[in-house]
């Protein structure tokens, strides 16, 4: 499968591009977001928000570890930085088959517990102060997706 990639020079232009794909999903989709602190997980994750119609305020679940948000689908961000046991039972799978959006910051802690199929965002700070967003799409549902909004 390709590799789908993206420079954004600006928070508000990866909000931009989040808000585009969130068009584009549907119930039990699942993106696993990866950076360092500070390169945009969260950034990514308003914009996506904000194009399933949320109005409330989206911030990183650091430390409760999943929130919900209602919106035209329901979104479940999860941050799983403060996971203690990558294999402790948290019931993520019921999130990863519901039906709504699951993002997933920090998503290589609980690998194990990961659908086979999903979009895989790479977010990296580039040297120039941008952001490279790289997908990595995990099975047909998400090639297709990658190529609508890249």
């Amino acid at each position: 499968m390709a590799t789908y990639q993206l420079k954004s020079n600006e928070p508000e232009l990866t909000k931009s591009f989040a808000k585009r794909m969130a068009g584009f999903l549907k119930p039990g989709d699942v993106i696993a977001l990866e950076g360092d602190l500070g390169a945009g997980k969260t950034t990514f994750t308003k914009g996506l928000a904000e194009g399933l119609g949320i109005t409330r305020n989206v911030n990183s679940p650091t430390f409760t570890i999943i929130k919900e948000y209602k919106g035209r689908l329901p979104l479940y961000h999860m941050d799983v930085y403060r996971v203690a046991d990558a294999f402790e039972d948290l019931g993520f799978e019921e999130y990863f088959e519901g039906n709504g959006v699951t993002v997933v910051e920090w998503a290589h802690l609980i690998e194990a517990q990961l659908p086979e199929e999903l979009l895989l965002l790479q977010i990296s700070l580039e040297s120039d102060g941008s952001r490279k967003i790289v997908a990595d799409p995990k099975g047909e549902r998400y090639e297709e997706l990658c190529k609508e909004i890249f």
